[in-house]
């Protein structure tokens, strides 16, 4: 009875209630194994909170109804319900490693212990699964300093590697925001030196050092507005209008599929399917593309189809030789 949760407990005292024996907080306490001050409390909430009809009655030294009670007060939840907050608890699995894991993992625990209980339904672990990528463990490391600067609003400074460049630099920023997005987390940060805004993945910052100096957060600062014109994470100040034809094979996985808001399908007579987007960076479509070979076209732009063409014709000289020596990359 120990390990039972505040709901398994007034459970209990219900259903001594309703033997119409007059319990109070002593025996409830014995029976229970716990303190008659916790059997106080639980008998406030349940007559304060949830309703029920429970009085004192000093002649007989206990509790009683003073009206007749069919049942426990159960929380209107549906079946369906409770299966989004089991996807919802399976889900926190990309905060693992982060301060907010245990927190969450607490959290969905008193949700779904009570339900169990009270509506008689608990969705199973068996039922939905998972495969997210955890955030790697240097990304780790700094995500409490960078999640503490942004709530105390403070500068920062730190080395950060760009993507194929031989040593760090180091930046300093007033850090806004931090997003997970496709199993990485990344920071959102108006760079000083630049004096714009720009994206920093967590695993290629190093050594975050205060400045010792605040900043005011923008008010005008939207997440969902910096990245509107991205595919993911990739942003920039440039306007693309994609254009992408899906084979008739692909096209039934592609149509229900979500990639951007800005995204529309056009059906094309011969089973095709063209998939339109407006993007500000061509990367990660690129790698879409890529991703779908020779079962998709990029129609446009034209830069994009030359970045294609340019990369299949590295893909071929790269394997034209077995030889594991091949530098030529």
């Amino acid at each position: 009875m120990r390990s039972r949760v505040p709901s398994g407990r007034m459970l209990r005292i219900f259903e001594r209630l309703k033997q119409e024996d007059y319990p109070n907080c002593a025996s409830l306490a014995r029976e229970l194994e716990t303190s008659s001050r916790t059997i106080q409390r639980d008998i406030d909430y349940m007559r304060d909170q949830l309703g029920l009809p429970i009085e004192y009655d000093a002649s007989q030294h206990g509790f009683h109804f003073t009206q007749e009670v069919h049942s426990f007060p159960t929380i209107a939840v549906s079946q369906g319900e409770l299966l989004a907050l089991l996807v919802a608890q399976r889900a926190i699995e990309q905060y693992r490693g982060t301060p907010y894991h245990g927190q969450l993992e607490t959290a969905f625990a008193k949700l779904l212990a009570p339900l169990d209980e009270m509506t008689g339904y608990a969705p199973t672990r068996d039922l939905i699964s998972f495969k997210l990528i955890a955030p790697a463990l240097h990304e780790l490391t700094v995500f409490d300093l960078l999640t503490r600067a942004i709530t105390e609003q403070h500068e920062i400074s730190f080395d950060y590697r760009k993507l194929g460049a031989p040593a760090p630099a180091v930046r300093r920023v007033q850090p806004l925001h931090l997003t997970h997005r496709e199993g990485r987390w990344y920071l959102i940060a108006q760079d000083l030196e630049r004096s714009a805004m720009r994206t920093f993945a967590l695993g290629r910052i190093a050594d975050v050092t205060p400045t010792g100096k605040t900043f005011e957060r923008p008010r005008d600062f939207s997440v969902d507005r910096y990245f509107a014109a991205a595919l993911s994470v990739m942003n920039g100040r440039e306007t693309h209008h994609v254009r992408l034809r899906f084979s008739r094979l692909a096209a039934d996985d592609v149509r229900d599929r979500f990639f951007h808001e800005s995204q529309a399908f056009h059906p094309q007579p011969d089973g095709s399917l063209d998939l339109t987007l407006t993007l500000a960076d061509l990367l990660e479509v690129q790698r879409i593309v890529l991703q779908w070979g020779g079962h998709v076209i990029a129609l446009e732009p034209a830069e994009l189809r030359e970045r294609i063409r340019a990369l299949g014709e590295t893909l071929v000289r790269s394997h034209a030789s077995p030889s594991a020596d091949d530098q030529r990359l």
